[in-house]
């Protein structure tokens, strides 16, 4: 593709070469460049994509293009640099990094329709839901996330929520060209603040929830600027969904009058779709809720195969979108019926009449929650297997020290991703925070020792939360990085369990 279409509607300067130069690539990380890579000079945080700008040239890149705004790149400079490329100075070139996309990827996003969910929780569990409940209807999807992306049958490793724009129209085009018709994905407030979602138009928006977080000098300044980020979901999209019990409720609303229709969903109130009667069940190995439905789209009972009120709400948010997209009410209900979402309250099948879960929990918020949603379910005794991550606050290992001790019947304290701190050192902090309580505790540094440890001391009705790292496949320790997949673990300890019985 030539140069000039790929910078079509843009405002640029040319300041050298020629605009029919050929372009093989569009990149912003010098290591990717190859031979007729247009470079894109992104400022981060911490790194300049300026300063790489002539390791891109000796790579191949044919062209460069340079952010104007920059203090102390001078015209000259750029022409200095350019060693035959073509030299280009565009304002804002973070911003406009997803409009050179869209144009080298022919604009992907004209061709699939694409549902947008944000919010401070719940957007992963909702993104499963919604992609299982369109694949149920014979939508060929793609996913986008926290967890992983599935794109075109793949699964590929997920480094951010939402995916820098020149990385999310790679991963779109390939859908499309695989025949894809949706694609459902996490939208971050980051995403929306720096304009990695540029350009998309939502068939849906979905608001989960607002809670205090993400407040850091390289994310948001203050929470007024957070949902200030997410409310831009709204921006563009054919139909906002919104949790009508979300506390920032009443300024979603009034940020989206006039300018798109709402569809709202409630638990404890009054919506469009309405959940009552919320009631824990058990089937076989799976924790699950059902509840009443009632909308305009389905009055009756829904059996979503995750536990907890909060799953309720994501897979109220999940059906909203549905009833947008037209799809039949049993293709939702059989979705929700069988849904697992890797690392969020994932059941772990057995026989031994024991309720193995994983969860990502890893603050004193998240496990509280998901230790007071499990008591509805467990008739024995909760044992909890956590440890904390190293490089982190010790706040956190007191606090969650203290949550499993007063919550749990047994805590099996270990070690998580210990990073360049001592196991042990992080362990005793947790324990100092345990002591608060009158919890039963035993420490086992070896995580995967500690797994089975729980495993094999519960007994018939017990539960067994295996807290911290939910999805993640690895452990980080200050000299390696090492494979380790808490599902495996539990898996492999329930099957040696079962052979000596």
């Amino acid at each position: 593709m030539q140069l000039r279409k790929v910078l079509s509607g843009l405002e640029y300067k040319l300041i050298s070469g020629d605009l029919d130069t050929e372009i093989t690539s569009v990149e912003f990380d010098s290591r990717k460049v190859i031979s007729g890579s247009l470079f894109v000079c992104v400022c981060g945080f911490t790194v300049d994509g300026h300063t790489f700008a002539s390791k891109a040239i000796e790579q191949g890149a044919s062209a460069i293009v340079a952010d104007s705004r920059r203090e102390g790149f001078s015209e000259e400079e750029l022409k200095a640099l350019s060693g035959g490329a073509a030299v280009i100075e565009i304002e804002d070139t973070h911003k406009h990094l997803a409009d050179l996309s869209a144009n080298f990827y022919d604009h992907p996003e004209n061709s699939i329709a694409v549902f947008g969910i944000t919010g401070t929780k719940g957007k992963t569990t909702t993104a499963f839901m919604l992609r299982e409940i369109l694949e149920k209807s014979g939508k060929n999807t793609g996913l986008i996330g926290t967890v992983c992306n599935i794109i075109a049958g793949e699964k590929i490793h997920s480094l951010h929520t939402t995916p820098e724009s020149r990385e999310l129209y790679e991963m779109m085009d390939k859908l499309v060209k695989n025949g894809s018709s949706d694609l459902v994905m996490e939208v971050s407030s980051q995403a929306l603040k720096l304009d990695r979602v540029r350009g998309l138009k939502y068939r849906t928006a979905a608001f989960t929830n607002l809670y205090e977080d993400h407040i850091a000098p390289n994310e948001h300044p203050d929470m007024e600027d957070y949902i200030t980020c997410k409310l831009k979901i709204f921006d563009s999209c054919d139909m906002g969904i919104l949790n009508a019990d979300c506390e920032v409720a009443g300024r979603v609303e009034e940020y989206c009058k006039g300018k798109v229709d709402l569809l709202t969903y409630s638990v404890e109130g009054s919506a469009d779709f309405v959940a009552r009667n919320l009631r824990p069940e058990r089937r076989g190995h799976v924790t699950g809720t059902i509840f009443e439905l009632d909308s305009e789209y389905y009055k009756g009972d829904i059996f979503v195969a995750l536990p907890g009120k909060f799953n309720v709400y994501n897979a109220l948010c999940a059906i909203c979108s549905a009833y947008v997209e037209g799809i039949d009410i049993e293709a939702v209900k059989t979705a929700l019926e069988t849904i697992s979402v890797p690392g969020r309250m994932q059941p772990v099948e057995n026989d031994l009449g024991v309720n193995i879960l994983v969860d990502y929990a890893h603050n004193a918020a998240a496990l509280e929650s998901v230790l007071d949603t499990l008591k509805e379910y467990t008739e024995g005794k909760i044992i909890t297997v956590f440890g904390c991550g190293g490089n982190r606050a010790k706040t956190r290992r007191f606090e969650m020290g203290e949550v499993s001790g007063r919550m749990s019947d047994h805590t099996v304290i270990t070690s998580d991703n210990p990073r360049n701190e001592d196991p042990d050192a992080i362990i005793q902090d947790i324990v100092t925070g345990i002591s608060k309580t009158e919890g039963k505790y035993e420490i086992e540094s070896d995580r995967s020792k500690a797994i089975r440890l729980a495993v094999n001391m519960a007994l018939e009705g017990d539960t067994v939360l295996i807290a911290g790292k939910g999805h993640e496949d690895y452990q980080i320790f200050a000299d390696k990085t090492i494979h380790f997949d808490d599902l495996e673990q539990a898996r492999d300890a329930v099957i040696e369990r079962e052979r000596n019985i």
